[in-house]
């Protein structure tokens, strides 16, 4: 009996509970409704879908000459054209490179987001950035792991879409020896 009483009481303040949270007022609605739905920006993420070939460089240390790398990339709008997922291959290093972003521009704080994987670590990078319109390019900050010291380090990534069909990306982090800023990588990509 004891168990049964417990169980209705659980239940009933489930049920409470539920329709407390998603009750909702019609204004509510209203701004969850443009919260979840794609608009320009979303729209102008899909223009990067496709096959794409990439091209570029990476620098371990300022110093240092670059190396050249090549890959590809399919892109392509996930979850009802909300997000740009690209899947990246290639060579690095001599061996097999895989990687995976997903960007998203959030209605709410009216930023772009984005996350990238890849196999040559275990860590999720996450940026913010925002679109310059006249530039057609998103400057992204955020952080990632330094793998070196375990600690958090600030990155920052510029991506834009150019006028001649083809995407360019820099990235930007920290220098080991006097922790400024350089030019950590550059990518051009074509279709």
């Amino acid at each position: 009996m004891k168990t049964i009483i417990t169980a209705l009481a659980v239940l009933i303040c489930v049920s409470i509970t539920t329709q407390t949270s998603f009750s909702q007022t019609a204004e509510e609605m209203k701004k969850w409704t443009e919260y979840m739905t794609p608009g320009e920006c979303h729209k102008k993420m899909a223009d990067c879908k496709g096959t794409w070939k990439a091209k570029g460089q990476f620098w371990m240390d300022p110093k240092a000459e670059p190396t050249a790398f090549e890959g590809s990339a399919t892109a392509e709008m996930i979850l009802g054209g909300r997000y740009l997922m690209m899947k990246h291959s290639g060579m690095m290093f001599g061996m097999p490179f895989e990687g995976i972003s997903i960007e998203g521009y959030d209605n709410a704080t009216k930023m772009f987001n984005s996350a990238w994987v890849d196999n040559m670590g275990t860590g999720i990078m996450y940026m913010t950035g925002k679109l310059d319109d006249a530039t057609k390019t998103i400057s992204y900050t955020g952080q990632m792991c330094d793998p070196m010291t375990g600690k958090m380090c600030d990155v920052r990534q510029t991506a834009k879409m150019n006028d001649d069909g083809t995407m360019s990306m820099e990235m930007y982090g920290p220098d080991k020896v006097t922790g400024k800023e350089f030019k950590t990588m550059q990518i051009t990509m074509t279709r």
